[in-house]
This record gives C-alpha cells, structure tokens and sequence, in this order.
C-alpha cells in the first residue's frame, strides 16, 4: 500500500458523525443539518427535462466518453467565461471538464506536487480537506497559510516559496466567505511568477455572493490584466454544484495555462475520470443559462437578510461577502458547542476546528462553527433562531 496513505486525517465529516454518535437529542422538532454544505434548492427544471430524452442517454451510456470533453461543453465553458469576466478562453487547449471541483483537485494535485517532502504546497488554513489530502497522498509537505480573515501571505518565508511547488487559494472562501480582493489575488500571481509555482484558485462558489452588482473576481481574470494573456501558472477550477444546484450531476472544469493543462490532461488519460456524454450534453445547456443562477442567488440573499439581524446580536456575525455559510466565533469550546447544539435542539453544525489544522502555535477554527444556510429559507430562519435562543444555556 502506499505508505502515505496512514498520514490523511479522518474526513471532517467522519468525525462529525463520531462526535454525535451515541447522543440522543432532546428535541421533538425534525432534524435540521447545516452542517453539510450541499445544496438543497431544486436545480433548473430543463435538467430534469434533459435527462427524460432517451436518445441522449442510450448515446451517451454506450459510449465511452472523451477525456477532453466534447467541443460542445467546452465551448459552453469559454462562453461562459466570456459572460461573466470578458474573457476568451480557447476551449481547444485551456479547458478541460473535471468531475466535480473535489475530483478535480484531487487529482491536479497527484499531477502537479512532485512528491519530495523537502517541497510544500500552501495551503489556506482553514481549508477544504481535499487540499490537504492530495497533498499528504503526493509525499509533498502542507504548509498551512492563516486565513482566518484573508490569507495571510507575507508570513510566509521566501525559503518556503522557493521551494513551493503548489498554491491553493478558495474565494470566496469555504468555510469563512471571504472574497480575494483584485489586489491580492494580483500579489498571489506575483508570487507563482516569481517562484515558479501553481497556482489552484478553488471559485465553485463564485457565482454565490450577496451584492449583486460586485461579482467576486476571478483567478485568470486578473491574471489576463496584469499581461498574462496565456494564464502562465494560473488554473481556475469550477462546478455547476453551488451554482446551479447539482452536486449529484458531479461536473465541473478546470481552465487556464494550456502548458500545465497539458501535462494534467495526460495524467488523466490514464486517471479514467471522463465525463459521460449523457452528462456532458446537458452541462453544456446549464452553463449557458444564467436566469437560474440569478434567482438562486435571491434566496440566499433572503437568508442572510432574515436572520443576519439576530446572528449579529448573539455572535457578532457578518453578512459573507460571498458563499452560503456563517463562519461565527461561538465564544466556547467549537466541539462542545456543536454537540450540545445537536443534543439540545437536534440541529448539526460543523466544528470549525475541524476544517483547519493547528499550525505555528493556533488552530484558526477553534471556538468557530461552520453553519450552512443550505436548507429551505423556513427550515434555515427556524433553525437560526433555535440555534440562538440555546447559546446561553450551551454556554452555562
């Protein structure tokens, strides 16, 4: 077996259901998760359409799709970003699907980190675990960026840059809703030109942000105006997950720097990740409508407004500039909060300090939690104020 292996960490998640395990809620109210962040809102009625036409799903269960992709999505994905950044992309050589962002960045991970423990891959801390497990899988050292507010970049020493063979930044980010300012995201690309490094940025929450007229900026957005015409170094990933409210449809893609997309399109020839036609087709169809991305938007804008109000009171908590999740400092122990909450009121969050590591003396997630605002807009504002109303006593 491969020996690193014994060095990735229990899934967050693995541990959430061990923390509650055992523990019998006292509440007779339905169990409310917003623990998860998986999308609950119904995805666009002309998905589920799609799929009902025979002729495209025996096509594309009999064949065996292409590792590329096929033109049509590709071109969907380019289009795209030509809709939302005023960007061309040449869907021939800078695009290429991946199955959803976590399969994505797994496996650009095994394709880019060179494995020798003397090199690092920054990460964001707190983090996606997937980051750090296709880190730890490669033999290659995590070192973990403070990012409780922004990542904190200029703690980092030139010597870890130097020897840096990999950089993941999240915007808006999970679990914090923080958006990379222009600005930061241009020093970051500084910093890969300087030191030769990748640069991941994780955007599957891009199109989920409260201000409808700031749109969160983009990796190679950025990256073209600072007269990079060719994404040097820089790779986006995104997905129809957040977005669109598909997470089960597992799409997503990868764009940018058409050299090291060549080397990650040939590691995945042999990866044998293709996306089924059938999934492929009606893709192509969501990314070219943005009226359901729009309307989406709106009900977590009515979210946050009916219940930002007391969750300011009770914890001091902002509105995310962009996301789904409330990222509070809960004043106590994160993993007693959590417990109790879900003892008292059978409602499950997410321990913040599961989601990030204790590196140079602090684990940035102790005493937060992670609340996912995923379920029905009634289901979210009931639980919100259950969750409030039981701070005092959980903190008693």
């Amino acid at each position: 077996m491969n020996p690193n292996l014994q060095s990735l960490r229990p899934y967050a998640f693995e541990r959430l259901n061990a923390l509650k395990d055992g523990v019998v809620t006292q509440s007779n109210l339905p169990h409310v998760s917003l623990a998860l962040g998986e999308p609950k809102h119904n995805p666009p009625d002309f998905v589920i359409e799609a799929f009902q036409d025979e002729d495209l799903l025996r096509r594309g269960l009999t064949a065996y799709p292409a590792t590329r992709g096929e033109g049509e999505l590709r071109e969907a994905i380019a289009q795209w970003h030509h809709t939302r950044y005023a960007l061309s992309i040449d869907e021939e050589t800078q695009v290429l699907p991946v199955n959803g962002t976590r399969e994505g960045l797994f496996s650009f991970g095994q394709a880019v980190l060179s494995g020798r423990a003397e090199t690092f891959a920054i990460l964001p801390n707190p983090f996606y675990q997937i980051y750090e497990g296709t880190t730890l899988l490669s033999g290659t050292t995590p070192y973990f960026l403070k990012a409780t507010e922004y990542p904190e970049i200029h703690s980092v020493p030139d010597d870890v840059w130097a020897n840096t063979d990999l950089v993941i930044i999240c915007t808006p980010s999970n679990p914090t809703g923080r958006v990379l300012s222009t600005q930061m995201i241009s020093e970051m690309i500084e910093k890969a030109q300087e030191y030769d490094f990748v640069l991941a940025s994780d955007e599957c929450y891009s199109e989920i942000y409260l201000n409808e007229r700031q749109p969160p900026p983009g990796l190679l957005k950025v990256a073209y105006e600072l007269g990079l015409d060719n994404f040097n170094r820089c790779i986006s990933f995104n997905s129809l997950s957040k977005r669109s409210n598909c997470p089960g449809l597992r799409s997503g893609f990868v764009a940018g720097d058409q050299k090291v997309l060549a080397q990650y399109y040939n590691y995945r020839t042999y990866h044998g990740c293709a996306m089924p036609e059938h999934v492929q087709k009606v893709s192509a169809k969501i990314w070219q409508d943005e009226e359901h991305v729009i309307a989406n938007r709106l009900v977590y804008r009515q979210k946050f407004e009916q219940t930002q109000a007391l969750m300011g009171r009770t914890f001091g908590a902002q509105t995310p500039e962009g996301a789904f999740y409330y990222w509070p400092d809960v004043g106590m122990d994160d993993v007693l909060f959590t417990q109790e909450l879900y003892r008292r009121e059978n409602i499950t969050v997410l321990p913040g300090s599961y989601l990030a590591r204790h590196f140079d003396g602090v684990n940035p997630g102790v005493n937060h939690v992670r609340i996912a605002l995923v379920a029905s807009l009634q289901e979210c504002v009931d639980a919100i104020r259950r969750l409030c109303a039981a701070v005092k006593e959980i903190a008693a």
